[in-house]
């Protein structure tokens, strides 16, 4: 190409492009059909006719739903509290009833009344439906968890470019030291969004920040680890980590049973899932499950610390190399500098590589930090 201007454009096109591409794959493949996959429910009764109707509800659906018999109406209530199932169906000749905890997921608690409703219907019959665990009214579909792990997430991996980029002549332990300080800022404004702001959160807020502190740092400490070896690709690579895999799996708008099998998978281990649950499990639930959530942001964080040990041992050899040539240069440099040229001296002496290659950097962590922020 014979213009380096239009190669350097259209170079930097190709990170919205593939991000264009990734982001329409995942967030149309997890969010476009959610579909039960192995949803799983409870019928209420131990007797042969509660068994055989459990059966039939089985036969019926497939694979869509994972059905079993609970003993009492208790049972179904701790089993839901616990999200082992997402909705009970107790039978009645007159009253039949179905238990949800919408708090756990509102599509899911809409995708067993979609089951369960034309099930009472059949028999002439109202439904009843009762909501164990409900959101709080601030947040009545219980999606605002989602949108404040998107705030977070946001926060965090914009925050890499500046860390990465504009701080890359400091020793890799500073940049940890920033990371682990400005994870703590992006907790706390967080913590301030889901409570005194929006009022997602009426208790525990201390728990809830240390929890977006975990997961912030755990995503800028493997940024800034990154971005060692892949620079400015590291906004790409945030994005398909952070947002594209991190959102669509988290479980903030669609349960895992309402996804395909990949998305689902992820959720059982990737980060923002266990943001998400276990800011539920807190707020919600009793704390039930929230040591596996919360242990799972501990490994994405020692992750972290990982990456960047890794980059640091990296850079050691470049780092030293750098020290001792610019010794070098100032110790060869005469002790009395020439006067600058002015303007009526003539023009500018040329550049020097070194020169160039610095404005260079300068220009392309310039492009980054916009790059990442626009995004």
């Amino acid at each position: 190409m014979r213009s380096p201007a239009l190669r350097h454009v259209l170079t930097h096109l190709i990170t919205p492009l593939l991000m264009c591409i990734g982001m329409g794959l995942a967030y149309m493949g997890a969010f476009v059909t959610p579909e039960p996959h192995h949803l799983p429910v409870a019928v209420v009764g131990t007797t042969p006719r509660a068994k055989v109707f459990a059966q039939t509800v089985k036969d019926t659906a497939g694979d869509k739903l994972d059905v079993r018999t609970v003993a009492t109406r208790a049972d179904a209530v701790e089993l839901l509290k616990s999200r082992d199932v997402t909705g009970a169906y107790v039978p009645s000749a007159k009253a039949p009833e179905l238990l949800v905890a919408s708090a756990a997921s509102d599509m899911g608690a809409t995708a067993v009344e979609k089951v369960f409703t034309p099930v009472a219907a059949r028999q002439g019959l109202p439904l009843k439906i009762t909501d164990v665990a409900e959101p709080v009214s601030d947040d009545p579909t219980g999606q605002g968890l989602f949108f404040l792990l998107i705030a977070v997430s946001i926060g965090s991996y914009a925050s890499v470019a500046a860390l990465g980029a504009a701080g890359g002549a400091l020793p890799m332990r500073i940049r940890a030291l920033l990371a682990l300080g400005v994870s703590a800022v992006v907790g706390g404004i967080g913590t301030l969004l889901a409570g005194p702001v929006f009022h997602l959160a009426h208790h525990d807020l201390a728990s809830l920040f240390g929890m977006a502190w975990l997961y912030s740092a755990g995503i800028l400490l493997i940024g800034v680890g990154l971005h060692t070896f892949l620079k400015r690709w590291t906004t790409l690579a945030m994005m398909v980590l952070f947002v594209m895999l991190n959102f669509t799996s988290s479980g903030g708008l669609f349960r895992p049973e309402l996804q395909n099998g990949f998305f689902g998978t992820l959720h059982a281990f990737w980060n923002g899932a266990g943001f998400v649950e276990g800011i539920r499990s807190l707020l919600y639930f009793g704390d039930d499950g929230l040591g596996r959530n919360v242990w799972t942001l501990v490994v994405w964080l020692l992750a972290g610390l990982v990456v960047t040990g890794i980059a640091a041992l990296y850079e050691r050899p470049r780092h030293a190399r750098h020290a001792a040539g610019h010794g070098e240069t100032t110790a060869v440099q005469p002790a009395t500098a020439p006067a600058a040229p002015t303007a009526l001296a003539g023009p500018a002496a040329p550049r020097t590589p070194a020169d160039q290659a610095k404005a260079q950097a300068e220009e392309e962590i310039e492009e980054e930090v916009e790059e990442t922020v626009g995004v």
